[in-house]
């Protein structure tokens, strides 16, 4: 079995938010469709913040920014998309 490609979303997903489910369901979609594992998981925006914020997110071989604002740390995904930009790492922005 191949090895899952790991999407780590920044966000605080709220289940009242179509949107969110969205985001999950199109990652599940694109890996049928591509016939590839995909794992994701959701970053609140206060764990962005914090000083083991760097490795979580270098745990993740690409990232998204959700959409949904306002977000509970703006600051926090400010950090997150900084990461991503500072690294050339593989991020997408809905």
């Amino acid at each position: 079995m191949a090895v899952p490609v790991r999407i780590g979303i920044l966000g605080d997903f709220n289940p009242e938010f179509r949107s969110h489910h969205a985001t999950n369901d199109s990652l599940q979609h694109a890996a049928a469709k591509l016939d590839m594992p995909v794992e994701s998981s959701w970053i609140p925006t206060p764990s962005l913040l914090e000083p083991e914020a760097q490795k979580i997110l270098e745990s993740f071989d690409g990232l998204w920014a959700s959409p949904g604002s306002p977000y509970k740390s703006f600051e926090g995904m400010l950090k997150g998309i900084e990461f991503a930009r500072r690294r050339d790492w593989p991020f997408v922005a809905t």
